[in-house]
This record gives structure tokens, C-alpha cells and sequence, in this order.
């Protein structure tokens, strides 16, 4: 039986036991700032909150002044969510609830005037990967482009002239292949589909059994200009991959978001190092999502532990963050509970901290493209030097 999840947030325990001055310093060491720079919300954002009951933050991050460039000011959105039906009725009827219900946290993201609104990974389903049953979890696989989870948000997107990045199980009918794909959908603040990316690493590990439904992606890793910045997507596993989240970099990205599904048992400790390492190693933005809830499955998986077989699969802790070049992170969402992340940003930090820290100038890529190339060979020999 997956455990419940009683210590709701972090945050939270610092405040109830931390003097404010004492608070200010724990705060300035681990997250980078001693103020979380938080934002007002919208009264209308904040009632469709209240009235659907999910979390609901705002933070800015910052840039110095310059004199030859304008403030690149712009507004993200990151939500995380648990499921919002039971896993044994009909998929139309999961999916259509699931639709109704991220709606809603649209509706709040767009009142607030958030640009560019991730979802979480595969959230139109429930991560049923765990039972490696085919049936009836493929039929959650739709057309990316104009399937009905991107019908259903063109609409959003263009309502609120908003970018959206939807994460789907993908059905390649282009091709006739019907291969099932882990894919992100962006949706242009236009309404039009400016392109996908699929999940590029595969989990084999605990109950992500993930491989026995898809491959890895073939869409190598792509940056999106949209009107708001370059933005791009490294889905969940990808984030254990510091080369994954550099190519992103190395294509120009300011903005990388990693929509994901994990639980505490397996990564909870990595959770919050990862992506905030990625965005100083990279001089960009980088958003954590992650899904919410404990998902109860029709029949008993074993998760290959030697333990009992069971149903439960979870919890998924959420605790979704921004993080920036300059190493600084807003406070997480809470562990439990649905939520809408919002964060003002301005890109010009980007190049200021390329600047300051000079990474893209030091880092050397023709010494370790080199020494990759070697590495990727069966006959590569480590390079060690013995007495």
C-alpha cells in the first residue's frame, strides 16, 4: 500500500519553526534568495482558485537594468494536478474529466495574463505505465496535432493568447505506424501547432515500466521561438541527463520546463537539485512539474522487490518550482495538493549571468565531443592511469 503523504510542504515548516530573521537566511542558503519576491494574483484568478480548490502562487525573478536593451519580461505557468476519476471507468470519461478540470486551472492562468502554461507529463491519464497492461491504457494515445486534447486546447490558446506545452501519449497515425510516443504538444498563443518533442530517456526503474509501451524520442531536442521567448520541453527522466539539458541550451532555449511524473520513495532527494542545476549550468530558466495523488489501478502489479503485489501506485509528492541562471528558486508547490505555479521572469537575467559565470565560454565542447564519441563505442577503454 503507497504511503500518505502527512508533511504537506516545506515552506510551510519553515515558517511554523523558523524566527523571521532565521527564516531569511535558511531561505537566502538553500534557495538562493532571502525574499521569495512574491507576486499579487489577480481576484479573478484567485476566485477560480478558491472555487476549485488547487494552490494557487505567483514569484518574479529579475534582471539589472541595461541601457541598450528593454526588459524581457514574461509570464509562466506550471500545473500540477491528480487524476480526476477512477481509473476503472471509461477512458473518454477520465479523459473529459481531466479536460474539465485543467480547464478550470487554464481559466486561472489566463486571468493572471500568464504567457506560457506547461501541464504535466501524460496529464490526460492516469501514469498507468506501472501495471504494463496494454489494455485499456493505449487508448489514452492520441494524434498530436489534432488530436482531441490539442482541439480541446487550441481553443485556451487562443482565447487567452497564450503558448501551451500539453504532454500526451502520442498515436503516430501520420505515418500509419500507430507507434506510441511520450510527447509534448506546443500549441502556439495563436491556436496553431508549432511543433512536438518527444521524451528523449526511458525510465527502467521501480514501477516505471515505461519502455514496454514506447521508444525513446527521435525529435532530438528542439527550441520553440514563440512570441514570449525560446522555450523547450525535457520530460521527466530526461532531467537525470545533464547532456539532455544542455543540448536544449546549446539550441538557444531561455525557458526549459521538465513535466514529469515521480514519487517520493524513488527521487524524492533529487527532485530539487536537478533542474535547479541545469538552469546555472545553462544560463536559463528551468520549471519542475510534477503530478499530485496516490492512482489506484483495477488489478495487482508486483514492483519486482520481492513485496507483495498491490494496486496503488504513488505517492506522486508534486512540489513543482521555477529555478533561475543565477541559482536562485521560488518556494515549491505543496506535496499533495493540485496547483497553478505562476512566475514573472525577465530573460534578460539570461545573458547577464552568461556574462557573469562565462559557462558557455568555458565549457570546451570540442575536447568532449571528442572524448563522447570515443565513449559511445563498445571497444572505448576508460582512460586510467595505474602505478
Amino acid at each position: 500500500m503507497a504511503e500518505k503523504i502527512e508533511f504537506k510542504n516545506l515552506e510551510e515548516s519553515f515558517k511554523k519553526h523558523l524566527p523571521e530573521n532565521e527564516l531569511k537566511e535558511v531561505k537566502r542558503i538553500l534557495y538562493g534568495r532571502a525574499d521569495d519576491h512574491e507576486l499579487s494574483i489577480n481576484d479573478a484568478a484567485l476566485a477560480i482558485a478558491a472555487a476549485n480548490n488547487f494552490e494557487i502562487k505567483s514569484y518574479n525573478f529579475s534582471a539589472a537594468k541595461e541601457d541598450l536593451r528593454k526588459p524581457k519580461i514574461v509570464k509562466i505557468g506550471a500545473v500540477q494536478n491528480s487524476i480526476a476519476a477512477l481509473t476503472t471507468d471509461p477512458i473518454h470519461i477520465q479523459r473529459n474529466k481531466l479536460h474539465e478540470k485543467i480547464g478550470k486551472i487554464i481559466d486561472a492562468a489566463g486571468a493572471d495574463n500568464v504567457n506560457v502554461l506547461c501541464l504535466q507529463e501524460a496529464w490526460t491519464m492516469p501514469f498507468a505505465f506501472c501495471t504494463r497492461e496494454k489494455h485499456p491504457w493505449c487508448e489514452f494515445a492520441e494524434n498530436a496535432e489534432n488530436g482531441p486534447t490539442t482541439e480541446f486546447l487550441k481553443n485556451y490558446a487562443r482565447k487567452y493568447n497564450m503558448v501551451i506545452v500539453s504532454p500526451i501519449l502520442e498515436r503516430d497515425e501520420d505515418r500509419g505506424s500507430d507507434i506510441i510516443w511520450n510527447t509534448a504538444v506546443v500549441i502556439s498563443n495563436s491556436g496553431n501547432v508549432m511543433g512536438k518533442h518527444r521524451k528523449n530517456h526511458i525510465p527502467r526503474v521501480g514501477d516505471f515500466n515505461e519502455s514496454t509501451y514506447y521508444f525513446e524520442g527521435n525529435t532530438g531536442h528542439p527550441v520553440f521561438e514563440t512570441q514570449f521567448g525560446k522555450i523547450a520541453i525535457n520530460i521527466c527522466y530526461g532531467r537525470h541527463h545533464p547532456q539532455n539539458w544542455m543540448m536544449f541550451g546549446l539550441n538557444g532555449a531561455e525557458i526549459v520546463f521538465n513535466p514529469s511524473a515521480t514519487i517520493g520513495a524513488l527521487s524524492e532527494p533529487l527532485w530539487g537539485i536537478e533542474a535547479r542545476n541545469a538552469a546555472i549550468a545553462n544560463s536559463y530558466f528551468s520549471v519542475a512539474i510534477n503530478r499530485v495523488g496516490t492512482e489506484t489501478f483495477p488489478n495487482e502489479f508486483t514492483s519486482a522487490d520481492g513485496k507483495p503485489a498491490h494496486k496503488e501506485f504513488g505517492p506522486f509528492y508534486g512540489s513543482s518550482y521555477v529555478a533561475a541562471p543565477d541559482g536562485s528558486r521560488t518556494p515549491s508547490l505543496s506535496r499533495d495538493s493540485d496547483g497553478l505555479l505562476i512566475a514573472q521572469l525577465d530573460l534578460n537575467l539570461c545573458r547577464q549571468i552568461k556574462d557573469k559565470w562565462g559557462f558557455r565560454m568555458t565549457q570546451r565542447l570540442s575536447l568532449y565531443g571528442e572524448k563522447f564519441t570515443e565513449a559511445s563505442k563498445f571497444d572505448y577503454k576508460p582512460q586510467i592511469i595505474k602505478e
